[in-house]
């Protein structure tokens, strides 16, 4: 330990207790035996200091930051922290040549952390590629973002990528005993009731960070009232209500949006209502879950049941009229109706044929008979000749080809059996008979 380490742990008293508990050895790390468990991959490089550039993927207080120090340290490496928002280009190339001066000078490795690495920029990413391919410095990145969508090509295939996991309810509560009598933690200056520790453990759904945050919240309430014990009723109040893991421009809201979608399709209300409601809860849009369904309605009922479609809509022109949070009504019910309603994608089906043919055969000439003749010379031309009016005849129909020559017999609709599809497909099945005739 060196003086600088030395005057940290003298100040720990002044940092929040996350900060203060956070661990400083592989043995003290809690969670993601998956990655970190004896005799793992990343691991065994760890120990034999061979660490690769890494990107550290998972959620919120699941350890990315304390892993890359942990490393830092385990390994004898410098290291640099970085801010993805705060840093530009310029300070990429500082960084990296006075990595190439200590590296030069005393063969020391820089381990250069970047935090919310999904938030660098094409430039910065440029800056950096060609030294990390160099072992210049060795990257360790962290995102809660999949970093499939926000780094390029070039940089993620120089760097190994990590899946952190939430941590279990177990582990968190083990967390919170640990800095509950740590004398780097409370010390003991309060016990945790059974229910709190509970409480905690559950509503930080994962969080490390959060679950200590709320528990020196906790602590410092109970110590103010003289009371030695937190109370599931202080631990509720310093908990609070968790913003749920949901960025609308990650990851996450694609999962839930897709979960949404398919529990509709797989007629489960259940699990549409749940999805529907953590999307609002998380702070979406209703307008953007409403336009979901609405194409849901046409995409995957459309005519096996019509109705779904006025449902849809339906449900859209309540909540502008209505707003929150009584829009959740018709929103609930459009969502029930729709996972319950009758199956069919033809429509969607019908429109990717249409449009294969369509890319396929170019525009293929309308037939004559189908034309109109606004004018004498048209109509010398035969546009519009032997045209046959369909409500002139019994049952408004008449036996006749629509589509291009070209395209004689081809099938675009393939009406399905459910719903009211079923009956569709009746009726255009004796009118086929009739052209037969």
């Amino acid at each position: 330990m060196d003086l600088f380490d030395r005057a940290l742990d003298q100040d720990d008293s002044q940092k929040p207790l996350a900060e203060r508990m956070r661990p400083r050895r592989l043995e003290d790390f809690v969670g993601q035996e998956h990655v970190l468990g004896p005799g793992s991959a990343l691991r065994r490089a760890v120990e034999a200091d061979q660490v690769p550039s890494l990107v550290l993927w998972g959620p919120p207080g699941t350890g990315k930051t304390t892993l890359a120090r942990i490393v830092a340290g385990k390994t004898g490496a410098f290291f640099v922290p970085f801010s993805a928002v705060l840093g530009g280009v310029k300070e990429i190339r500082e960084i990296v040549e006075a990595a190439r001066q200590r590296k030069k000078m005393s063969r020391q490795r820089t381990i250069l952390f970047v935090d919310e690495i999904h938030r660098f920029n094409k430039g910065q990413q440029d800056a950096l590629l060609p030294h990390v391919e160099a072992s210049t410095v060795t990257l360790i990145g962290a995102t809660t973002e999949n970093p499939s969508f926000e780094l390029n090509a070039a940089l993620l295939s120089r760097c190994r990528v990590v899946t952190l996991r939430a941590l279990t309810e177990e582990e968190v509560a083990g967390l919170v005993d640990r800095a509950a009598a740590s004398p780097r933690g409370l010390a003991g200056a309060v016990r945790v009731s059974p229910e709190a520790r509970e409480l905690l453990a559950r509503y930080a759904w994962g969080d490390a960070r959060r679950a200590l945050n709320a528990l020196e919240v906790a602590a410092a309430t109970v110590r103010l009232a003289g009371k030695g014990e937190i109370s599931a009723a202080d631990a509720e109040e310093a908990i609070q209500h968790k913003a749920l893991l949901y960025d609308k421009a990650g990851e996450e809201h694609y999962n839930v949006v897709s979960a949404f979608i398919k529990s509709m399709r797989g007629s489960d209300p259940d699990a549409a209502v749940y999805y529907m409601v953590r999307m609002l809860e998380a702070g979406e849009e209703p307008r953007f879950v409403l336009r979901r369904m609405v194409i849901f309605a046409s995409e995957d009922v459309g005519n096996a049941d019509p109705m779904a479609l006025v449902v849809a809509t339906s449900a859209l022109q309540a909540v502008e009229l209505v707003g929150l949070p009584e829009g959740v009504l018709p929103m609930s019910q459009a969502a029930i109706y729709l996972a319950l309603a009758p199956k069919s994608n033809t429509a969607i089906a019908a429109y990717g044929e249409a449009r294969r043919l369509v890319t396929e055969k170019g525009p293929l000439p309308v037939p004559l008979e189908l034309r109109n003749a606004p004018t004498k010379l048209m109509e010398s031309l035969g546009y519009g000749g032997g045209y046959r009016y369909p409500h002139d005849f019994e049952g408004h129909h008449v036996a006749a080809e629509y589509l291009p020559d070209a395209l004689r017999g081809e099938r675009i609709v393939k009406l399905s059996g459910s719903g009211l599809e079923r009956e569709l497909a009746e009726r255009w099945r004796k009118l086929k008979e009739k052209a037969k005739e």
